[in-house]
């Protein structure tokens, strides 16, 4: 129990902007069955278990590597992926887990789209059975921390272009060099699943771009976090650089055999960023409406002040169109009807979105706003990082471009 004792100043301790409000104006999630609330509940279970704790760990720029394991102890990894052996989850309920975890923490959101999203999908699409029999369980369980390299310190949009090589040698084993970064789960102990171009002159894999399954404890592979980062803090990015990195031949994952494969899993995981920058502009909402219902300003709450309801009401009308963006993303990807552009433009909506209201609430707390305790500031500088990957604004309107008029704007 807290001994505070109000004093002239200051009557009240703190705000309480962290309680779930389960905002839906419009009802778009009052339909849902029931192994959809269970998996929405079993996420919600983890938010509450590190909002507690993720600000010291987000203001040192720390990664708890056991938030991960919990992550899979709750089975939260699955993220839609239809295989054997894996819990079998709607595009909703997916999505709603996504979106939850993100509410809680954004570096948390970002450990279930690599552990789960990126690499676990890699391996259940494109694996060989006896890569699956290894590693799947263990890493949808995150016994086994995963990662997917693919952007590169040069190529980032324009990761087509990527440069790492893989050698085959006269026995079919495999020798790797390059560099990857941003690669969250590079440097943690765990395997990474490596995009490279082949080279191997006669072959007819020749410069196609495949994947390895790459041990980080093998020999010539360096990944170490990168620092200085004022976003997604709470989980470590990697710079790798692999150098005569030899890997035998089962290391190839058999079904991953163009670029194409790598923008199958990208594509997949697309509308989880919409999802997650729907938890993100989630909480900075409710954080702002609790605070203004609490908040003593002129004698009375902020939220009787004309210009605090406005911005709330616009903030729930933009979170309110990123609900519906979501909900009808899942349908039709349940439907089996949804096309990339659109995953591309409910995550270029979203994040867009976001942005405006993280900044909204932002300013609606005042000089509270910069405060960790407080989540806005948290969250409004980890939309930053979702805003750019998975592809950045520019790239989304670009795919969005060319499929609404047929030519490509691409240079």
């Amino acid at each position: 129990m807290s001994a505070f004792t109000p004093v002239p100043g200051q009557q009240v301790e703190s705000y309480d902007t962290a309680t779930p409000l389960d905002t839906d104006y419009y009802a778009v999630f009052s339909d849902l069955s029931q192994a959809e609330h269970d998996a929405w509940q079993r996420a919600r279970t983890f938010s509450n278990e590190i909002v507690p704790q993720i600000d010291e760990y987000w203001d040192r720029g720390e990664y708890n590597l056991a938030f991960a394991r919990r992550m899979g102890e709750l089975d939260l990894f699955a993220d839609g992926i239809q295989h054997e052996g894996l819990t079998a989850l709607s595009p909703l309920a997916a999505g709603l887990i996504n979106m939850e975890i993100s509410r809680g923490d954004g570096s948390m959101g970002t450990i279930l789209a690599v552990q789960g999203g990126l690499a676990l999908r890699t391996l259940a699409l494109f694996g060989s059975d006896e890569q699956k029999a290894q590693y799947l369980a263990p890493i949808a369980r995150a016994e086994v921390l995963a990662a997917f390299a693919l952007t590169e310190p040069d190529h980032g949009s324009d990761s087509v272009s990527l440069e790492t090589r893989a050698a085959r040698q006269d026995d079919g084993s495999w020798m790797l060099d390059g560099a990857k970064k941003w690669i969250g789960n590079g440097s943690s102990g765990g395997v990474t699943f490596v995009w490279a171009r082949v080279d191997s002159p006669g072959a007819d894999d020749h410069d196609t771009v495949r994947c390895f399954l790459v041990p980080q404890e093998t020999p010539g592979y360096d990944g170490r976090p990168i620092l200085g980062k004022a976003s997604l803090r709470a989980i470590h990015q990697a710079h790798i650089t692999l150098t005569s990195v030899h890997l035998p031949a089962d290391a190839l994952l058999p079904g991953a055999r163009s670029f194409k494969d790598a923008s199958t899993v990208l594509y997949s995981t697309r509308s989880g960023v919409a999802w997650s920058a729907l938890g993100h502009a989630t909480a900075c909402y409710e954080a702002a409406l609790s605070y203004a219902k609490e908040r003593i300003q002129f004698g009375k709450p902020l939220a009787k002040f004309q210009m605090v309801q406005e911005r709330l009401t616009q903030m729930l009308d933009d979170l309110t169109s990123m609900q519906l963006y979501c909900r009808w993303m899942a349908d039709l990807e349940a439907s089996g009807n949804l096309r990339p552009t659109q995953a591309s433009l409910a995550k270029y909506h979203n994040t867009r979105t976001a942005r405006r209201i993280a900044a909204t609430a932002r300013d609606l707390l005042g000089g509270n706003g910069i405060l960790l305790e407080y989540r806005v500031m948290q969250h409004m500088t980890d939309i930053e990082a979702i805003h750019t990957y998975e592809g950045t604004e520019s790239v989304q309107a670009l795919l969005i471009g060319r499929d609404i008029t047929g030519m490509s704007a691409f240079a």
